[in-house]
């Protein structure tokens, strides 16, 4: 069966643009997607991740190694030929070890040979691709930390068993969850780059919409992929044209000024917050085409780069997205 178009995901707008800015400078450090069950939230992710064309690695490399950057893993690349395989998309169970995230020693082979080597985990499997945690504020904090610290880092370190193993983990990781069942940490989700929220839509033409188009994909998967093929086509023609123009997007004094303004003004502790919104905007800015980054850009992501930082006011239960946005009115009016 195909996967669900990206382009037929219905509404979760602010979503789909973390994704799309995501996958343009992976470098933000992912997306916190919070919002009700059934919304669409690993669909949009693994549409996304199905959208991307192949990538070239090298034949055969257990680590996704590009041929433009062989013999860069542990193992040594015994085939120059290049091959291609899909995006990877790799998810991670709730109950999953240590020892299969990160690799461990293959037993098999060292009980048969007697040779340590070393079995890559599934960080190995997402690199140059997407690793999606559901419920990810259900999973163990100390797994969540060495994912968030490997995701910002590019590298996973390996040192147990008389092994040392250093190898390339460059991802976009995506975590979802339900509020209502056990929140992050503080510290853990300033360390995501974007967050959105998504709820269940409540215009009656909108469900309706999402029904008829659920039911188009299971009766012909297929034949609904081709429908949207020219929309997904654009999709990805935005992704690439943004991927190329990223490192020639200039960014103003003015904008850095309003950056740190707006992370003043809303309280948010350290300097994650201004150095997540600069890229953002940056990628924002490359996705719609600019040569340069503007206010308007700066103020449209805002939200999804800060929301999560701020700390909680008791003396404010209006939420975050409130606050920022009344800041914005405040200090940009």
């Amino acid at each position: 069966m195909a996967r669900f178009p990206f382009s037929a995901i219905v509404g979760q707008d602010e979503m789909k643009l973390a994704l799309l800015i995501a996958a343009i400078d992976p470098s933000i450090g992912g997306v916190m997607v919070f919002g009700d069950r059934g919304t669409g939230k690993s669909t949009a992710a693994r549409a996304l991740a199905a959208l991307l064309p192949p990538i070239a690695v090298v034949e055969d490399c257990r680590y996704g190694c590009s041929p433009e950057a062989p013999h860069t893993c542990p193992d040594p690349c015994r085939s120059t030929k290049a091959g291609k395989r899909p995006v990877p998309f790799v998810d991670l169970p709730l109950g999953a070890t240590e020892d299969r995230v990160i690799g461990s020693l293959d037993l098999e082979r060292a009980l048969r040979t007697g040779e340590k080597a070393f079995e890559p985990g599934l960080l190995a499997r997402a690199h140059r691709g997407f690793l999606y945690i559901d419920e990810i504020n259900l999973l163990e904090d100390h797994l969540v930390d060495l994912l968030l610290d490997v995701s910002a880092s590019g590298e996973n370190v390996v040192e147990r068993e008389g092994l040392s193993i250093r190898h390339k983990a460059r991802f976009v990781l995506i975590g979802s969850g339900n509020p209502e069942e056990g929140e992050l940490r503080p510290q853990l989700l300033d360390r995501f780059g974007l967050s959105v929220e998504v709820r269940t839509p409540k215009i009656l033409a909108e469900r309706v919409e999402i029904m008829r188009r659920c039911a188009a994909h299971d009766a012909d998967s297929e034949a609904f992929a081709a429908q949207w093929a020219e929309w997904d086509e654009k999709a990805l023609q935005l992704i690439a044209r943004g991927q190329k123009k990223l490192a020639k997007i200039e960014m103003p004094e003015s904008v850095l000024i309003d950056a740190a303004q707006i992370c003043s003004a809303v309280g948010v502790d350290g300097l994650r917050g201004e150095l997540t919104l600069m890229r953002a905007a940056r990628a924002y800015a490359a996705l719609k085409g600019a040569r340069i980054v503007k206010r308007d850009h700066l103020l449209q992501i805002a939200p999804m780069a800060l929301r999560h930082r701020l700390r909680r006011d008791v003396l404010d239960e209006s939420g975050s997205t409130a606050r920022i946005d009344r800041a914005i009115a405040e200090h940009f009016s």
